[in-house]
């Protein structure tokens, strides 16, 4: 089967690999769509991060470069291993992309993301969405029901969004800031709106501020070019700022805005993964009383953030700017993404195609 494989930096190959085994306690899959992830540019132009170096197996998985990537995926199952008796074969479902150990608990309430050498499905081994088939541990697998299978591709950055805004405690009628229109940045919006909050967002680019402007999940999109964004804020919160912060963009000016937008003892998350060490403004987090938070992945999100989209309080497929095949996923995904991706929330790659 045709797989996306990760060698090295700068060196992603479209390869011919060997199905998977289905295994008990496991179910197979045929992918039908995947996303391409920031992740997924940030280990294609700086890697390896998250992917085992070669020679360097990961502790969990066993795998080290090349490894099939892709963790933001849909697809259909086709054959349930032994012991898996509660989903069916035909079911259209997403994966939650986790690479943890076989003792960790993954009840609802755990923490699981924070375990031992986590590391995720399209990175750290175990296959990947950019393939034509995976198979994956039951605990991982979600029916979507409806949820049509390209817009279901984006549950999985969706879900990370949820435990951003979960880790926040951000309750309906509260005012947040969201400093980025990135993915992440338009999809927490997204988020926050479907809670009931007011919803603010810093952003330069025309085209994401139309795109956060137009899909409704921004009350107002603030531009920094246009005036200070913190007081903008203050003047929309009878001078009180906002009740949260969401950090989206991985830029420190942003970090600055936000720490000057947010009301004495409010809560910033942290959502994107920095490539440096940033400079924090640490006398306004303590004079305010600021708690800044960080957070990664999710644990139990998947079904809460699949009956938001089912529902119809989140609509994923204005966020959709692309579709290609496999054969294009450099040169028509990564490319553009790299030299053009203000013009695009999220290219999904169909690896069949």
């Amino acid at each position: 089967m045709k797989a996306a494989r990760f060698h090295d930096r700068n060196d992603i190959r479209i390869e011919d690999i060997p199905e998977p085994e289905l295994k008990p306690g496991t179910v197979a899959i045929d992918v039908a769509w995947c996303g391409i992830c920031g992740t997924d540019l940030h280990e294609f132009l700086e890697g390896p991060i998250f992917v085992p170096p070669e020679g360097h197996p990961h502790p969990i998985s066993g795998e080290s470069a090349p490894v099939t990537m892709g963790h933001e995926f849909s697809g259909t199952i086709t054959s349930l291993g032994e012991g898996v008796t509660d989903l069916e074969v035909g079911q259209n479902i997403v994966v939650e992309p986790l690479i943890i150990g076989d003792d960790v608990d993954t009840s609802i309430g755990q923490d699981y993301q924070l375990s031992k050498d986590m590391n995720f499905i399209g990175l750290g081994g175990g296959g990947g969405g950019l393939s034509e088939k995976i198979v994956v541990q039951r605990r991982w697998v979600h029916p979507i029901g409806d949820i049509p299978l390209d817009q279901a591709a984006l549950i999985e950055p969706l879900s990370v969004a949820h435990h951003a805004v979960v880790r926040s405690g951000a309750k309906p009628g509260q005012v947040a800031i969201v400093g980025g229109a990135g993915p992440i940045g338009l999809l927490t919006a997204a988020v926050l709106k479907a809670e009931g909050l007011t919803v603010y967002i810093s952003e330069l680019s025309e085209a994401r501020k139309k795109m956060a402007l137009s899909t409704g999940v921004a009350d107002e999109v603030l531009d920094p070019r246009e005036g200070d964004v913190a007081e903008k804020v203050r003047e929309r919160t009878n001078g009180q700022g906002a009740d949260l912060g969401f950090e989206c963009s991985s830029v420190p000016v942003v970090l600055d805005m936000l720490l000057d937008a947010v009301r004495p003892g409010a809560v910033i998350v942290n959502v994107s993964i920095w490539g440096h060490k940033p400079e924090v403004d640490m006398p306004k987090l303590v004079l305010k009383e600021i708690d800044l938070r960080g957070t990664i992945g999710y644990s139990g999100d998947h079904p809460s953030t699949i009956e938001l989209v089912r529902s119809g309080k989140i609509d994923l497929a204005p966020f959709i700017t692309k579709r290609i095949g496999l054969d294009e996923l450099v040169s028509g995904g990564f490319d553009e993404l790299i030299n053009n991706n203000e013009h695009h929330v999220k290219i999904i790659v169909d690896p069949r195609a």
